[in-house]
Order: structure tokens, then sequence, then C-alpha cells
């Protein structure tokens, strides 16, 4: 029982367990990754009580890529509550380390956090994007169909679409497919064998 295998990395749900692998994660991205995905230059300090914070807010839920075992790329969907509509917003953010990048990681993470925004009933999705991070807006443009988009690309609004028991069942199974298979090679190293990385 294996969770999705995506260009030489599977992706599954990021849990308390992987806290130190997340954080680690972050740290690598380079001063522009970075960057683009805080909107600032951030320490490593931050980065680390940034991952501490995320595991201490209810609702909020990640997904990773791991290529050998090592965390290379992450979506994280965070809950919000807009006070002025009484509205339930979230807001999706992505990462991908610079000589990981390409061949679907980044669709394969928002078609996650998309699916998980409209499982939890979000009616909008605010996408951390700067006006120079030409692939994250680019990325947003291949939802099209799940999302509308103002001009500036960065809020998109969830197509109205009754939740479904085939969505909420989805996610479930590739929760557990990805736990288990997180406790099998906690147990036993050996016992999950990672195909060698797409060239």
């Amino acid at each position: 029982m294996q969770p999705a295998f995506i260009n030489g990395g599977w992706i599954r749900r990021i849990y308390q367990s992987d806290r130190a692998e997340f954080a680690a994660h972050l740290i690598r991205l380079d001063a522009e990754s970075r960057h683009d995905r805080f909107a600032m230059a951030v320490s490593d300090a931050y980065l680390e009580s940034y991952v501490a914070d995320f595991f201490a807010a209810p609702g909020d839920v990640a997904y990773g890529w791991f290529v050998d075992g090592v965390l290379r790329g992450a979506g994280e969907l965070r809950q919000a509550h807009d006070t002025a509509t009484d509205e339930r917003t979230a807001e999706g953010a992505f990462s991908v380390e610079r000589d990981f990048r390409r061949g679907g990681v980044g669709e394969a993470l928002m078609s996650r956090i998309v699916r998980a925004a409209r499982n939890r009933r979000d009616t909008s999705l605010c996408l951390l994007c700067l006006a120079e991070n030409r692939a994250m807006q680019g990325l947003a443009k291949k939802f099209s169909a799940e999302l509308t988009f103002g001009r500036d690309q960065i809020t998109g609004r969830l197509v109205a679409r009754h939740l479904s028991a085939a969505s909420l069942w989805n996610e479930w199974a590739d929760d557990a497919r990805g736990l288990v298979g997180t406790l099998v090679t906690a147990h036993h190293p050996h016992a999950a064998v990672t195909p060698k990385r797409a060239q």
C-alpha cells in the first residue's frame, strides 16, 4: 500500500512526525525560492518557528513530495475565516527545491490542495503569488476549471460544486496509503523500494 508516485517521488500527507523533515526542506530553499514562498526574506530560525506553528493550527493540511525518503516539495493549505463575509477561506502555498522542479510535481500538489479545500467547504483559495512568480501563475491557470481568478491571479474562488462522497473518500484513501507507507518504512526501512527519479 503506497502513496502516489510522481516523477520519481512519493506524494503523501505531511504529519507531525515529519516536522523536522518539513523544516529541513524549507531551510534548503535558496534565497529566491524563500522569497517566492513567503514574499520576504526569511531566516532559518523563522522557518523552524513557522513549521512549529503550522502543526499547532487546527484544520491546516500539507502534502509532501518525497524523493528517496527526503522531502523535496510541499503544498500547504491553511484555514482562515473571513469575518466580513462569514465565508470559509484558505491560503495555498507551494515550495519545490530548485534542483527538483518540473515534471508535474507542482500540479500534483496543487490538485491535492484544491481537493482538500473543497472537502473542507472553503469558498475561496488565496494563492501567495508575487507578480514575478511566473511559475506559480502558470500553475494557477492549469486549474481554471476548479478556480476562477481575478486579474491579479492571487485569489481564486472555488467553482461551485456539490461536495461529493467520492472526493472525501479519495482524500481519506490517499491519506491512509501515505500513513501506512510511512509506518512501514519507519519500522522496516528497506521494505519500501523507491524507483529511480525520472530523467
